[in-house]
């Protein structure tokens, strides 16, 4: 009934009640959490640790600032409290900063309320449009988030003096709604002033002139830890102001970054493939980024971000689908050839840390197989093994590689009798040669690296043989 209402006399009427936006936000999320859902669908790997703080500041009705590396979900959590406000908000008609109807702030709804009372025409704002998000840059001026005088309305024959000359900034046009600013640190210190008054006193002060606009604002920040040090600071005053302060972190099972990979990941079956991850290919690559975030030749100050595997995920299986292409199978399932493919996808998303130069492919291959090894070790028990082994015996090869089809493997069953009971494990309820194909390269691979067959290989050809 509400949100029908064209005049200010017709929502007085319907009961409409006026909250701040701290306290639409708080009712919202009081009444998700005593519903059972989520507050933020989306976000893995925080149930225990980064949420419930979330869910305490804005339950309290604080300002909020995410500290943590890059890709930890800081911007999609921002992002998704915009969903704790209410679907419709009224303002006065015509209002640049979403004026309150029952208590205009500007200049310009304080006069229409006063000449047109309780038939001032209302307008109907939607959540989504009360969210203003800023990427702090060191160019970023007061102007772009408080306001500026507007030269062109003062050549149209305004005084200076006049508050309609103002052209409102970021941060006023964000009034009844939710602005984020990230990367806090990269904004000047002098910038970062401006902003203490909006945390604060809950008002902004536009070059000196005897207008003060009292704002109704969630402010919402992210940063970078070692931005305090590296490209700049958060200024004491201004992180004294926010309520909360909320680290983030990297996934902390592999299981989450696996299930935050597929569900990231663009799909290859919009375009008429037929892909199939197993799981233990998408624990390699999940697993991979772990492996990185503890290695002392990769820059961890930089950090790992998620995006790394969710990048690896999408060059796997498109390396897989090229392949299969190539080889004119129906199934696309990636396999341990594929994982080369990832030195170009994995080069730009870290930074290592090597003595000599050239080295970088050399450490992303070494963690790259310290990674299948991991899986390996998770999924089978080597000295288990041992038949599977003596079958490599009187000089057998197996070739292996991006050129080998999944029938050859097929094939290879019945060659090596022992080799079907670890596949099968492997392979589950898919008995199609594509994950048969992809579960017999990652047994071999993973008797090579534990040391029971040697290999040879030539970019992604191989030949597994006994040692």
């Amino acid at each position: 009934m509400a949100e029908h209402a064209g005049t200010l006399g017709e929502l007085r009427a319907s009961g409409w009640v006026s909250r701040p936006v701290k306290e639409e936000v708080r009712r919202n999320a009081i009444e998700r959490i005593r519903a059972g859902e989520q507050l933020f669908p989306g976000v893995e790997g925080y149930d225990d640790t980064v949420l419930p703080q979330l869910e305490n500041a804005l339950l309290a009705g604080h300002d909020v600032i995410f500290l943590g590396e890059r890709g930890q979900a800081k911007t999609r959590m921002i992002r998704s409290i915009v969903g704790l406000l209410d679907e419709w908000l009224p303002i006065v008609a015509g209002s640049e900063i979403n004026d309150d109807p029952y208590n205009p702030v500007s200049r310009h709804a304080r006069d229409l309320v006063a000449a047109s009372g309780d038939d001032t025409p209302i307008d109907w704002v939607h959540r989504d449009t009360r969210f203003g998000e800023k990427l702090a840059t060191p160019d970023t001026s007061i102007a772009d988030l408080i306001g500026e005088v507007d030269p062109i309305k003062v050549a149209e024959g305004r005084y200076l003096s006049d508050e309609l000359t103002l052209h409102y900034g970021l941060v006023p046009r964000t009034n009844r709604g939710i602005f984020a600013i990230n990367e806090l640190p990269d904004l000047a210190e002098r910038i970062q002033v401006g902003l203490l008054n909006v945390l604060e006193e809950r008002d902004v002060q536009v070059r000196g002139y005897k207008v003060r606009l009292p704002l109704d604002v969630m402010l919402v920040a992210s940063a970078n830890p070692e931005d305090y040090t590296n490209r700049g600071r958060i200024i004491t005053p201004l992180k004294d102001r926010f309520g909360a302060q909320i680290r983030t972190h990297y996934p902390l099972e592999v299981d989450t970054e696996v299930a935050i990979a597929l569900s990231e990941a663009r799909p290859l079956e919009a375009d008429g493939l037929n892909v199939a991850v197993p799981p233990y290919m998408a624990e390699v690559v999940a697993t991979l980024s772990h492996l990185a975030r503890e290695s002392p030749q990769v820059n961890q100050r930089s950090g790992v971000s998620v995006r790394l595997t969710v990048s690896n995920m999408e060059t796997l299986v498109a390396n897989a689908a090229r392949r299969s292409l190539i080889l004119g199978e129906a199934d696309v399932v990636p396999r341990v050839s594929d994982l080369d493919a990832l030195t170009s996808s994995t080069a730009g998303k870290v930074e290592i840390e090597a003595i000599e130069e050239g080295r970088e492919g050399q450490i992303v291959d070494h963690l790259l197989r310290a990674a299948v090894l991991t899986v390996f070790r998770r999924h089978m028990a080597v000295e288990t093994l041992g038949d599977l082994v003596d079958g490599f015996g009187e000089g057998r090869v197996v070739h292996a590689g991006e050129d080998v089809g999944a029938t050859d493997y097929q094939a290879l069953l019945d060659e090596i009798p022992a080799l079907a009971a670890p596949v099968a494990s492997l392979r589950g309820d898919d008995n199609s040669p594509a994950a048969t194909a992809a579960a017999v390269e990652f047994v071999l691979e993973g008797l090579h690296l534990s040391k029971r067959l040697n290999k040879d290989s030539a970019g992604s050809r191989a030949t597994y043989r006994s040692r």
